[in-house]
């Protein structure tokens, strides 16, 4: 096992690194931009060294900076949590030539799935379903219009290296798509620097459910069940949930078969996720990879009881599969998630600022990840994401009412969070029946605008 970890990482999720390897006996090694200074994952961790300015193309992107800390300490390993340089197959590749180990999959497998176009072909090589659409990418308005001719309206268009719901539009027509693959295109460049696209054909109403994996580095692959993630804004993930409703334990075997036998034929290791859209007739299509822990991964966690971020580290390692996961995986009542953001709940718009009060709920089959407390600043430079609230119970009502006693339990005084829109989301009749997909949250607010006409 690893005598020291460097997180390439903050907030949250770089104190979840933390206690995993301090449960472990691993010395950790936190890195911090001078906006961090005060955080807790700085205060933590055995070690802390400042590596730039607050920006995080200057600090926590800066590879070059990550390197040196990392040989400064002496460490044995970087976890990069998710995010910043999770994905950066350059960085991997960085890490492998200064002799230190990824807790990941190596920079080739990363790269390949990270591009979205050559990840879908290598599914469908191995048998995994995916959504009709173009055979790589477009090279022109009149090549996109001929692929539409031949999938059918509506299609879409994605980034070749996008995510977060950037460089992606929805075309119903010919018409738009000359004006929409100039924008998608130009959104993508911006994005990601890359403004290659691709397309599939649209599915109008489908519900985002993702499968989690660990595979070891001897060849051994193990899908842990699904996760629900359909309750979004904008592509952002809000509310995430296990198991699935719509998901039967003939289909999770099933998905867990395939998967086993596609990702083993690419060489995957470490922890990862499938993501899949499921049509309106429950059938399921692959849409991407995620090569790093999720946000979302203590929902698996809760109804799995496997740690996943000691899988990472003790996979990293070099252990087997069969010593660190128990078969079969039994998935045990229900777990939900809820992204607290600090964000204007009915604009959306960032809330940074002094915390001046911060009270977290707990109580049975409750959970906070947060690296926030009170008198703490948050900064208005990284992702808005400050606490994760989960709950579990025996099944999805006692896990929902847990939730909203916790949502109510919660208390963040000094700055804006998306609190109050999670209760509101809670007391919701459709959410609560299970009938939601990835337009949920259109309809919701619809919904509310026409009961605020009705009242005034």
């Amino acid at each position: 096992m690893f005598r020291k970890v460097l997180i390439a990482n903050r907030g949250e999720i770089a104190l979840r690194v933390i206690n995993a390897c301090k449960e472990m006996g691993i010395r950790t090694v936190a890195i911090y931009s001078e906006a961090d200074r005060h955080s807790l994952h700085v205060r933590f961790a055995d070690e802390a060294i400042c590596i730039g300015p607050p920006r995080s193309a200057e600090s926590y992107l800066n590879v070059p900076a990550v390197i040196s800390a990392a040989e400064i300490a002496d460490v044995d390993a970087i976890h990069p949590g998710y995010g910043l340089l999770s994905e950066n197959a350059n960085f991997a590749e960085v890490c492998r030539a200064s002799n230190i180990k990824f807790i990941g999959p190596p920079p080739e497998v990363t790269r390949l799935m990270g591009e979205k176009e050559k990840a879908r072909q290598a599914m469908k090589k191995a048998k995994v379903p995916i959504l009709p659409g173009s055979d790589g990418i477009i090279a022109s308005e009149d090549e996109a219009l001929e692929w539409a001719k031949s999938v059918g309206y509506p299609v879409i268009l994605k980034a070749k290296a996008g995510g977060g719901g950037r460089g992606m539009r929805v075309i119903r027509s010919a018409a738009e798509l000359p004006a929409l693959y100039q924008a998608a295109s130009t959104e993508a460049a911006n994005a990601f620097g890359n403004g290659e696209l691709y397309m599939e054909k649209f599915i109008e109403r489908p519900r985002h459910i993702e499968f989690q994996v660990l595979a070891d580095e001897h060849g051994n692959v193990m899908s842990l069940g699904e996760r629900e993630c359909s309750i979004q804004r904008r592509h952002q993930k809000l509310i995430e949930e296990a198991p699935s409703l719509q998901v039967t334990p003939k289909m999770r075997e099933e998905i867990g078969k395939t998967l086993k036998k596609s990702l083993e034929a690419v060489g995957y290791q470490n922890a990862g996720t499938v993501e899949f859209l499921m049509d309106e007739d429950g059938k399921l299509y692959f849409i991407e990879m995620n090569t790093r822990i999720q946000v979302e991964h203590p929902v698996t966690e809760m109804v799995t009881g496997i740690d996943l971020v000691k899988a990472q580290l003790r996979i990293a390692s070099g252990e087997k599969l069969s010593s660190i996961v128990p078969e079969p995986v039994v998935i045990r009542g229900h777990a939900i998630e809820c992204r607290i953001n600090a964000e204007h709940p009915e604009k959306f718009t960032p809330s940074a600022g002094k915390i001046t009060a911060f009270n977290v709920p707990g109580g049975n089959g409750v959970r906070v990840d947060t690296a926030q407390y009170a008198e703490g600043v948050v900064p208005p430079y990284y992702d808005s994401l400050i606490a994760k609230l989960i709950t579990h119970g025996k099944d999805r009502e006692e896990a929902m009412n847990r939730m909203q006693r916790a949502l109510e339990m919660f208390v963040v005084q000094g700055i804006h969070t998306t609190i109050p829109l999670h209760q509101r989301i809670f007391a919701d009749e459709e959410f609560r029946k299970g009938e939601f997909d990835t337009k949920f949250m259109e309809r919701f607010f619809e919904r509310e605008k026409e009961r605020k006409a009705v009242k005034d």
